[in-house]
Formats: C-alpha cells, sequence, structure tokens
C-alpha cells in the first residue's frame, strides 16, 4: 500500500499543480491579441468577441500546434457547423451561440513565417473552418506571463465570458472530459 502511495503521490501532486496554474487566470480578464485570418481580416481579442461566450486554443510551437490540432474537428461539430435548415438538435448545434477561434503564435523570428503560414491554411484547411483560425504575430513574453504558460510544447485553451473575462482554463489535447465542460460552462 505505501509503495502504491509513494507511486501516486508525484503524479497527484503534478495534477494538483496543473490544476492550479490553470485557475490562477480565472477570473482575470483576457489580454488585447491583435490577430488576423488568413485572408487578413483582423480580429481583436477578446474586443471583437464580447457579447458571446468564447473557447480560445493557443499554441505557439510546432509540437503544441499538433496539440491544438486534436480540437477543431470536435468543436467544428459541437460549436462553429451550423447546418442550414437543420432543426434536430442530435446533429445540430443551434444551441450554442459561442465564438470558437484557434490561434497560432508566431513570435521572434518565426514571425516571418506568418504570411506563408495563411497561404498554406487557405489553400489546406476546410474553407468553414478558416474563419475560426486567427494568426498572431508578436511579442509572447506579454501572453506567457498574463496567461501562465507553463509548456512550450503544450496548447492552452481558455473560455472567455460575454466581457472578455476568463471563466474557464486548461491545456494539452481535446479530451471528452474538457470539451463536457466548455458546454456545461456555454450553457449556463
Amino acid at each position: 500500500m505505501i509503495s502504491i502511495i509513494k507511486r501516486l503521490s508525484p503524479l497527484f501532486f503534478l495534477f494538483i499543480f496543473l490544476n492550479n496554474v490553470n485557475a490562477q487566470v480565472v477570473g482575470k480578464q483576457f489580454p488585447s491579441m491583435n490577430t488576423s485570418t488568413a485572408d487578413g481580416n483582423e480580429v481583436d481579442l477578446p474586443k471583437d468577441t464580447k457579447g458571446k461566450y468564447t473557447l480560445l486554443g493557443l499554441a505557439f510551437s510546432k509540437k503544441s500546434e499538433g496539440d491544438l490540432n486534436t480540437w477543431m474537428e470536435p468543436v467544428f461539430w459541437k460549436f462553429i457547423n451550423k447546418p442550414e435548415g437543420q432543426v434536430n438538435q442530435l446533429f445540430g448545434n443551434d444551441s450554442y451561440d459561442v465564438n470558437a477561434y484557434f490561434v497560432p503564435m508566431f513570435t521572434g523570428i518565426k514571425t516571418a513565417a506568418t504570411k506563408t503560414a495563411k497561404k498554406k491554411a487557405a489553400k489546406k484547411m476546410d474553407p468553414r473552418l478558416l474563419p475560426s483560425i486567427l494568426f498572431y504575430k508578436g511579442k509572447l513574453k506579454p501572453y506567457k506571463e498574463a496567461l501562465d504558460f507553463q509548456k512550450k510544447d503544450i496548447p492552452y485553451f481558455f473560455v472567455l465570458d460575454k466581457n472578455g473575462k476568463i471563466v474557464y482554463a486548461t491545456s494539452g489535447r481535446y479530451s471528452d472530459t474538457k470539451m463536457e465542460k466548455f458546454e456545461e460552462i456555454v450553457s449556463e
């Protein structure tokens, strides 16, 4: 029994630590972030999202982009896809009126790759998902400090209330449990 506790203790404390890290930003206003779509339309976060709950996924490394991508399809089908004339709630998301954005962050010398990334996204991505991809080009430090980014190789997710205040934060790959938490918050 003691050996099991010894093996579980580091995992337990890591779990508590990671949850406390996310909890540190809950209740804070999301910092202002100027982004743009692949076709160049500017979106100022959180200013342009006010009035709706907003799900934001941020990635600032190639490895974290991979985990960010695990969220795209489930978020698309749950929050973004709006089938025309569909009344059946089993298949549609008519009950959700939320913003959902994925934001690859180009910082430092990687800012030069922003234009190429936009062109690549415009060619390869589903056009229905493209308006939900926002590109940030600039400094990382202000966001790293304000949003308590601990690791560069994982994406960070935030749910903002209708005024741009962070009401939930998590990180990492997609999971049904995390999606259920998002749904619970935006259904209130």
